[in-house]
């Protein structure tokens, strides 16, 4: 290990030659998947080039050095792929949208507006006339009562009363 912290690449052969299989069990065993493992043994092995100066004999074998280091390194990794997982899971949840059910709207649609034209069909000829004036074309009473050539009190008459029957045969409360 000594050869290895003073960048002996010969002294780091033999020592890859000892150890890289036992590294590749024990993240093998830890992560699960063998391409994962794979990188994470490699990462291992660069980590042991990098920090062979911090191995001290008094501590414990080599070996055991090794596999702390190739233990903690996939421990780490398993984390890491946990905690990238929860948070796509996260931001899925948030993402999450209902649905919009557009055969469902349309259907609803389609039942109020068959309901207001029977309503309609309910107004006189006169409440009819202004009610489709001002809803329908966006006219203001003036407006109605112009197009119409009559009084605008009559018109609000007309309007009021046509609304207040088409409010009770829409069933609407107040």
């Amino acid at each position: 290990m000594q050869q290895v912290a003073h960048g002996d690449k010969q002294a780091f052969s033999v020592l890859y030659d000892a150890v890289a299989s036992t590294v590749f069990g024990i993240v093998l065993r830890v992560v699960r998947d063998r391409a994962q493992s794979e990188e994470v043994a490699q990462e291992v092995m660069i980590d042991l080039w990098r920090q062979a100066a911090r191995y001290r004999p008094e501590a414990g074998s080599v070996t055991s050095w090794v596999a702390t280091i190739a233990h903690r390194r996939a421990v780490d990794r398993v984390r890491s792929a946990q905690a990238a997982a929860d948070r796509e899971q996260a931001q899925a949840a948030r993402d999450h949208h209902t649905a919009f059910d557009e055969v469902s709207e349309q259907v609803e649609t389609r039942l109020e507006s068959e309901q207001v034209r029977r309503c309609m069909r309910g107004l006189t000829e006169l409440q009819r006339q202004a009610v489709t004036l001002a809803y329908y074309r966006g006219l203001t009473y003036r407006e109605v009562a112009e197009a119409l050539r009559t009084p605008l009190p009559t018109i609000k008459t007309r309007m009021r009363d046509g609304l207040i029957r088409l409010r009770d045969c829409m069933g609407v409360t107040t």
